[in-house]
């Protein structure tokens, strides 16, 4: 893969490795915190997750018009400096006795802002440096990537964290941020920005345009609303099955990686699949087979129960759904940036991420609520149901892309 997509992919997809194994060691590691040493309560795990993404959210639509006048390389390193050092502070506050549930909420808040940030400027610069029927391989091997991370992250750090303790494991993360920073220094290729005009200050309608484009191309609007719903719907059910699992079923750290580890390894299984049941079924059908498929198996979360069955549960239903993801990820992303016009990729790509995260700290509060009305276990329940309506919004067919609305643009080639 280095070398039919070049050496300088393969530096990014190492900064891409290295950032996202850290993320992964560190899986649950804030919930995990927020439970066993801050003894928080459901509602403020989930409000713990869901402030993060809204406030990083709301700042990163004026990132979006700012990553898009920049090269793009200087932008991934500085985001990543940034996370290094908001993900440190927490083991030295830690180590001091300092450590409190507001810095875990800062903390979140700058990570989020800045992986949102990083997000846009990668997906730009991925834009392009890889181009044409390479695209779909490089999302690819993105996706195969994320989840043996996942795969192998969650247990190793649910291991560590019973041995070292739960802040370990974000050092760890810290760590990789560094490691990425300096993959990115290593890419040779030439850089990405798109000129200011002549008003070269930041304009409210800067804010929207990248919501414009996106609602004004019918398959980017269905895949939008398709993937914001299922993201939010899916994210809600994390505070709570962390609260059920660790906090109402006792579950031992190293078991909740597990379950959560193992099932990724159905996520590489798909992402090495979708190009070839492309090839063989076209993309389409792919897509909406395997869209459709990740909306049913969620509702099988309302099976669990305390104990080795919950844990096998977790893993047989989380296994099928990462599957399922695992396929229709790296098809949806290449769609996405093909009908993004080359030029305003950051702004398009900040817009999504930024509304998708709203939205997850909107529910997540909601199901946080929900659960402390009802229980862990019936919030997580309504959710699945919910999660069955969504493929009705994925677009029923996907015409064609002009070739200048992937390749051209007003992008000035830096270096």
């Amino acid at each position: 893969m280095r070398g039919r997509l070049g050496r300088d992919f393969g530096w990014l997809w190492s900064a891409y490795a290295a950032s996202t194994y850290g993320t992964w060691l560190a899986f649950g590691a804030f919930p995990l915190i927020a439970v066993r040493v801050l003894d928080s309560s459901a509602v403020a795990v989930a409000l713990l997750e869901a402030a993060g993404l809204a406030v990083a959210a709301v700042v990163a639509f004026a990132l979006g018009p700012w990553v898009e006048h920049r090269a793009k390389r200087p932008v991934m390193i500085m985001m990543d400096l940034v996370r290094f050092v908001a993900m440190v502070s927490v083991p030295a506050a830690y180590g001091l006795g300092l450590l409190s549930y507001s810095q875990l909420l800062v903390v979140s808040i700058i990570s989020g802002t800045a992986g949102i940030a990083f997000s846009a400027a990668s997906g730009a610069y991925l834009k392009n440096l890889v181009r044409g029927a390479d695209l779909l391989a490089a999302n690819g091997r993105f996706e195969g990537t994320a989840w043996v991370a996942t795969a192998a992250g969650p247990p190793l750090g649910g291991a560590l964290a019973g041995l070292l303790g739960p802040v370990v494991t974000v050092l760890a993360d810290a760590v990789s941020y560094l490691l990425s920073a300096f993959a990115i220094l290593r890419v040779g290729g030439g850089d990405v920005a798109t000129p200011r005009g002549r008003a070269a200050g930041l304009r409210p309608a800067d804010l929207l345009h990248g919501g414009r484009l996106i609602l004004r191309d019918g398959v980017l609007r269905g895949l939008f609303l398709n993937s914001i719903l299922v993201g939010g719907l899916i994210m809600a059910t994390a505070p709570l099955l962390a609260v059920l699992l660790l906090g109402r079923y006792h579950l031992p750290a190293w078991q909740y990686g597990l379950a959560f580890g193992i099932p990724a390894l159905g996520g590489l299984l798909g992402a090495r699949l979708s190009a070839r049941l492309v090839s063989r079924y076209g993309r389409h059908r792919v897509m909406i087979v395997s869209g459709w498929l990740r909306s049913v198996f969620p509702l099988g979360l309302a099976l669990v129960q305390p104990g080795v069955p919950g844990l096998v549960t977790v893993i047989i239903v989380e296994g099928l759904l990462i599957t399922c993801m695992g396929v229709f990820n790296p098809i949806y992303a290449t769609e996405r940036l093909r009908r993004v016009p080359a030029g305003h990729a950051a702004r398009v790509l900040s817009t999504w991420s930024a509304v998708g995260k709203l939205l997850q700290a909107a529910l997540m509060v909601g199901w946080g609520l929900l659960a402390t009305l009802t229980s862990p276990l019936a919030a997580i329940t309504l959710s699945g149901v919910l999660l069955l309506a969504t493929p009705l919004l994925l677009p029923r067919r996907t015409p064609s892309v002009a070739p200048e609305a992937s390749t051209s643009g007003r992008d000035v080639r830096v270096g």
